[in-house]
Order: structure tokens, then sequence, then C-alpha cells
């Protein structure tokens, strides 16, 4: 044995207590969605109604899933979370299928969208950082002052996460509270100082139901009736992305103290908490703009213009601030909890072995130096709205897939050890499943550029499962 890996642990140490839990469930899930998304859905639905149904739909099944991944978490609580899951209600295969996609897509890209709002918000305070800038200049590429401090931010957390969970910890739930409360004051400060004329004629009764297309210059178009799903669909993308991460709790089960009973808790107590403030959020945008100036906002930073409403020219460096502050909350959870699912997997064998070990911080270090990287290259793609789309539909494919492995396992394991139970078993995941099948084929019809090209990237992982499975590729030692 090497002097390297006797410096090594072998096992995680449970750190994270109920409160730390519930924050990364939060932190994960709120990053510059909320700041932004809601423009492209106003343009989508064009009323006030339909606005707050989208929030509510994806409110709605973001809490019926986190409820349901409540009797897997307590069934199986180790290290990597839903690739379990997926493994012990499934196969191999598919449990993969969904690490390949969550290292490829899901995850690294998530990470850099966020890093890449992070810096772009950083330029409204740092004009150096524009996006509108080059920084290098490769012929092929450009690459922008922004996609560089976005680098910089993953290769920061990055390193921060190596020095042990308790290091993430302390980020993780300052930087959560922080942009909670700063949410709940712009909340506040807004419905305290909404127009009420903008109010009346948003929530105008006559008109607050009327779904149709709202563009940019004020004018609107009918849909058919097939047509106004797929716009709902359309919708929901952006507030699926805003909601979404919820998840990585599970992936950090390993390193939560009583794990069977504080992961299902915090996922219900963080996606309630999110989801109530994603609504006030949005009832107050209706109270201080109106539907053309949200739907027009420039580039879809809803709450920039909102902020200068309510505390005139300074309300650009508050956002950005909070948004900041947001972006890199959310980032750190995002890179603590991902290194998990690849260590998990590289135990069984299916990713290099080196990630299957832990450093002397008892942390997957090499997971998270891999996952900084694919992350990075992603930010250079600088395609956040991309990244969005193709994300938003493999996540609920995956999801599905968990929720109906509840029935599977209730059916080959049933006499197995269950401290929680899915509430509202067999209803409300019968619920989600249908929502997410309705959700991910109206996606496939309305949004086929940006859907088809993260089912290919799932699809591509069956003949890389294959080849792993037939020669020892993985081993880099």
């Amino acid at each position: 044995m090497s002097q390297e890996s006797t410096s090594e642990n072998t096992s995680f140490k449970p750190s994270l207590g109920l409160v730390d839990a519930t924050m990364l469930v939060a932190g994960s899930m709120i990053g510059s969605g909320i700041f932004i998304v809601s423009a492209d859905i106003t343009r989508n639905t064009g009323s006030v109604g339909w606005l707050m149904v989208v929030w509510l739909i994806t409110g709605f099944m973001t809490l019926t899933a986190a409820l349901s991944y409540g009797e897997l978490s307590a069934m199986f609580p180790k290290a990597g979370g839903q690739y379990v899951y997926l493994k012990e209600a499934y196969n191999p295969l598919i449990s993969f299928l969904y690490g390949w996609s969550f290292f490829t897509v899901i995850q690294t890209a998530t990470i850099a969208a966020v890093a890449v709002a992070f810096a772009k918000f950083t330029a409204y305070l740092l004009p150096v950082f524009s996006e509108d800038l080059v920084a290098i200049d490769l012929g092929f590429l450009q690459i922008t002052p922004a996609q560089l401090l976005s680098i910089v931010i993953i290769v920061v957390l990055t390193f921060i996460n190596t020095r042990g969970v308790n290091s993430g910890k302390i980020i993780q739930t300052t930087f959560t509270l922080a942009k909670l409360l700063s949410l709940l004051g712009l909340i506040v400060f807004g419905l305290l100082f909404m127009k009420p004329e903008v109010w009346n004629i948003n929530w105008d009764s006559a008109t607050m139901w009327d779904l149709h297309k709202l563009n940019l210059d004020g004018s609107i178009e009918s849909y058919t009736t097939f047509a106004a799903f797929g716009a709902i669909a359309a919708s929901m993308v952006g507030s699926i992305f805003s909601s979404d991460s919820w998840n990585n709790v599970t992936f950090i089960a390993g390193e939560i103290k009583n794990p069977q009973r504080n992961i299902g808790l915090s996922l219900a107590l963080g996606t309630i908490i999110v989801t109530v403030i994603y609504v006030l959020t949005n009832v107050m945008y209706t109270g201080v703009l109106s539907l053309p100036e949200i739907a027009s906002a420039d580039k879809d930073r809803v709450a920039v213009t909102a902020s200068n409403v309510i505390f005139g020219n300074s309300g650009t460096i508050i956002i950005a601030i909070m948004i900041m502050v947001s972006t890199f909350g959310c980032n750190n959870g995002l890179i603590m909890s991902g290194a998990r699912v690849y260590y998990s997997m590289a135990k069984d064998g299916l990713f290099f072995k080196k990630v299957g070990e832990l450093n002397k911080n008892s942390v997957p270090e090499f997971g998270l130096w891999i996952q900084c990287v694919i992350a990075s290259l992603w930010s250079l793609s600088g395609k956040y709205g991309n990244l969005l789309d193709m994300i938003s539909f493999v996540v609920v494919v995956f999801y599905m897939l968990t929720i109906i492995g509840i029935f599977i396992l209730r059916k080959k394991r049933p006499n197995a050890d269950r401290p929680y139970k899915a509430f509202g078993y067999p209803f409300l995941p019968i619920i989600y499943i249908l929502m997410g099948t309705a959700f991910c084929v109206l996606l496939i019809i309305f949004k086929p550029e940006y859907t088809w090209p993260g089912l290919i990237i799932v699809l591509l992982g069956i003949p890389v499962y294959y080849l792993i499975a037939k020669k020892d590729i993985v081993s880099v030692e």
C-alpha cells in the first residue's frame, strides 16, 4: 500500500444535522431562476393566473416527488442517493444511465449555468466581467470575462469542499439563510410599495385566466387547445429548473446524522419553504410590474426591473448582490453533493476507481475535481437557456423512474424495513408520474431541439455501460 493511501479514510463522517440538510435542500434549489424565468413564463402564458398556475404545478410536483423520495431515503440511507434507489429498484444499467447523465449533463451543466449567472450579475457591480466583452479569442471560440469568472467560482468552491464537509456546511448554511432572508425582504418591500393600478389590471378577474402568447411588443397571439398545453409545458421548463436539485441531499446521506429521519424531513421542509417563497415572489412581481413589463424585462431579469421600481436606481445593485449570494450558495450545495454520486458509481466499478476513495478529510476529492473540469467546460458553452431546456427534460424522466421504483420495491421487497412511507401513496406518486409524462411528451413535441439532445446523451450511456462492464477500463492506478 502506498504512503498516500494510508492517509485516506474509508468512510464518510456523519456531520450534518436536520438544519444543515434542510439548508442544503433549499440552498441547492434557489439559484438564479426565480430572478429570471418568470419573463419567459409570462410570454408563454400571457396572464397572471397561468403564471401562478405554472409555479403552483411545479411546486406541487416538487413537493410530491420529495415526499415520495422520503421512503427511498429511509430504506437506503447511503451516499449516492437517487443512483442507489434506481439500482435497487431496477438494475445497474438504469442506475448507470442516471449516473452517466448526472455527470455529463444534469449536475455539471447545472453547476455551469448557475456559475454563469453569478458572473453575469457580478458584471452589474464590476463591468470588467461583462458577458459582452471578449477576454480570449481562439478564433473558433470567444471566451468572455463572465465565463472565466464562472470557472474561477467553480474551482474555488471545489477546493473548499475538498477540505471536508464541515467547510462546505458553513458556506451552505450561511449563504442559504442570507438569500432566504433577502428574498423575504424583497417580497415584503415589493408588497408594501406595490402599485394598486398595476395590481388591479394584472388581477382583473375578466382577463387573469386568458391564456395566450404575449409578444415583446405587447401584442398577443391565441393558442389552439393543443398548443395551449404545449405553452404550459414550455413555461414549466424554467420553473422546474428553478425548483430542481432538491434531491441533492440524498446524495450526501452518508454524512447526515440519523439519515432515516432527517433526509425525508429535510426534503419536505426545504421544498415547502422554497415553493412558498417562489409563489410569493411572483405575487410581488405582479404588484409592481405590468405583464408586458415582466415579459419584456431586459435579458429576462425580472427581479432587476422590479427592484428598480421598488428601490429606485439602487435596485439593480441590490438584486445583483442578492443573486451573487444566491448562486454562490447554490453552487456550493451542487458541488458538495454531486461528487458522492460518482463515488457510489466507482464503488460499483462503473467509474474511475480513484473516485471511490476518500481523502484525509473524508470527502471524494478526485470526484470533486473531475466534476469541476466538466462543469468548467460547460461554462464555456455560454448557452444558459439551452442548458436549462436540456436539463429539465432529462431530470423529470429520472424523477419519474425513481418514483415508479417505489411501486417496484413495494412488490419486490414487501417486508423490507420502511421507517417512513411515501405520503399519499399510491395516489400522489401516480399523479406525479402522469404529470411528468405529460410534461415530457409535450416538451418533445414543442421543444425538440433541446429535449432530444438530452435524451441522446442518456442513450449514449448504454454502449458506454457495456464497454465498462466487459473491460476493466475504469482503473486509473
